[in-house]
């Protein structure tokens, strides 16, 4: 099946964000498409162990919910946001649970919840470990029976919006600015589609790949918030990057991010003499926020000279390969037993906090345009997320976002702009890759020893005029070629890794994720941190 040139909606990303949002859409009788840049189950919510966080016990309510949310974000949520996005989550899981998702239960038939760091009670549902892909693989069953047109291997290179086009000499009715469509690189055939349309959901995620350690998958490289940017969208506390604490430690690279559900069930982070440290960081010890883990942990690395700490899975009072069988395989497969022998692990990029600025209807500032998942920022994490609420909030604002879409469509007038096609430079594509993987891995590391667990002003200085120069280096010697897919995304990564040091800047403080030797102290008014659009 090949793409249609026009669609009511489309969507860029497969993972819970886009499938709740596509399916909701198609439901109300609207052509709908969702693009993927690999296949289909390619996403960060595949590779979520956790579960998604939610009250749905008799012991808990969404005041204690709400109270660990605020508490973990450090003063910057938005506790209007918090309230109203957790109120929905029982609502939501019951969505879930009607597609056929199938939580984990105790042996009475209750639901099984785990805990997790930060969170006072237990209430996070679970399938096993391997919660994301349950409930991924029940969405894209739905989306199919929908008719939704799914397009694997198609790259999103840029919005088409009406002041674009404009500057292209082409009449658009009106004067203010508003999508039109995208243009997408078509991994198998090798070329630039345009794909026309009034509304687009960007919904691609994360930015783990600029950094050299990550949890994410290859795919996670920033793309969204790259494309908002060209497009003249603000970024918005991008300084916050989650470190997971504890991901599989290997010398071969081969790492896997270890759930926090893990601690949450009694497992202890340990030093090499086999003593619990966190308890001298934080009184909620191993289940302290992930920020307090991670930064305990790169300390311990840092005043022991060891390159990893151990998670104590051995003294956990619970079956390790039945609860976490996933977790149990991965760690059999590289030479550990957990259930003998404690797991050797270290921080590495998980999650980010920042993103495209959106309302709770998935609203951007440009008409049109809406954003859901981890390449949005809500007001709900503030400057760090709260463990198994990233997944909660996709549903959530894929729901309340799908509503506003639909009045959206309904209300538009007909689009009848002539867009123009893509222009490739008129250069072969080089046959020097060498020289872009020097360029990736030379950003990768910079984020990874400058931009990291601990900053100061001088190492982000360094790391901005690093990343420009990379900047420079692209679009004067690459980006006169044509288009592939590795040029296309290691532009994405290093527009959004200068986006991200120049948010980490201008806080002039510690708080949450972000962590600055320069200023350890918080500031007294807690404020949100907006970066001006980047054209790269």
């Amino acid at each position: 099946m090949k793409p249609e040139s026009e669609y009511d909606l489309v969507i860029v990303g497969s993972g819970i964000a886009g499938l709740s949002f596509a399916l909701n859409v198609a439901k109300a009788g609207y052509r709908v498409a969702i693009f993927t840049k690999k296949d289909k189950a390619e996403s960060n919510t595949n590779y979520a162990q956790g579960g998604i966080a939610a009250v749905t016990s008799a012991g808990d309510d969404l005041d204690k919910h709400v109270e660990d949310t605020l508490e973990a974000g450090d003063g910057l949520c938005d506790p209007k946001v918090v309230r109203e996005i957790l109120k929905e989550g029982p609502d939501r899981i019951q969505d879930l649970v009607n597609l056929g998702v199938s939580f984990s239960s105790l042996d009475d038939g209750r639901i099984s919840l785990g805990k997790e760091g930060g969170h006072s009670k237990r209430r996070v549902l679970h399938v096993k470990d391997v919660t994301g892909k349950a409930i991924e693989d029940a969405l894209l069953e739905a989306i199919a029976k929908q008719g939704v047109h799914l397009f694997e291997h198609y790259f999103a290179i840029d919005l088409i919006t009406a002041k674009k086009v404009r500057k292209l000499g082409v009449e658009v009715e009106g004067e203010d600015d508003r999508v039109l469509g995208l243009y997408f690189y078509d991994g198998v055939d090798k070329q630039v589609k345009t794909i026309a349309t009034p509304a687009v959901l960007l919904a691609t995620g994360g930015a783990g790949q600029t950094y050299l350690y990550t949890t994410n998958p290859s795919i996670a490289t920033g793309d969204g918030i790259a494309i908002a940017s060209r497009a003249g969208l603000e970024s918005m506390n991008l300084e916050f990057i989650q470190f997971h604490p504890t991901t599989f430690h290997s010398q071969k690279g081969d790492r896997f991010l270890i759930t926090e559900a893990v601690r949450g069930e009694g497992a202890k982070l340990i030093d090499g003499e086999g003593r619990a440290f966190l308890k001298k960081y934080h009184p909620l010890a191993d289940l302290a926020p992930r920020d307090v883990v991670a930064r305990a942990i790169d300390r311990e690395m840092k005043r022991t000279g060891a390159p990893f700490v151990h998670l104590d899975t051995v003294s956990m009072d619970i079956d390790f390969a039945d609860r976490f069988p996933n977790v149990y395989k991965n760690c059999l497969d590289r030479g550990v037993d957990p259930s003998k022998e404690p797991v050797p692990v270290v921080p590495a990029a998980h999650y980010s906090c920042g993103g495209i600025p959106t309302q709770l209807d998935c609203s951007t500032k440009l008409k049109g345009l809406y954003a859901c998942g981890e390449v949005a920022c809500t007001g709900l994490h503030g400057a760090n997320r709260l463990a198994s609420n990233s997944l909660l909030e996709a549903v959530v604002l894929a729901h309340r976002g799908s509503k506003a879409v639909c009045t959206f469509i309904e209300g538009r007038k007909e689009n009848s702009v002539e867009l123009p096609e893509w222009i490739d430079g008129d250069a072969q594509v080089s046959d020097e890759r060498v020289v872009l993987s020097h360029n990736l891995d030379e950003l990768k590391r910079t984020m990874w020893d400058y931009v990291g667990i601990v900053r100061s002003t001088k190492r982000l200085e360094r790391a901005q005029t690093r990343i420009r120069n990379l900047r420079r280096e692209i679009n004067e010697y690459h980006w006169n070629t044509k288009v592939d897919l590795p040029l296309l995304e290691a532009r994405n990564l290093i527009c959004v890794a200068e986006l991200i040091v120049r948010s980490a800047l201008q806080r002039k403080e510690s708080r949450g994720l972000h962590y600055t030797l320069d200023y350890p102290d918080l500031a007294q008014k807690p404020e949100n941190v907006m970066v001006g659009p980047l054209i790269c």
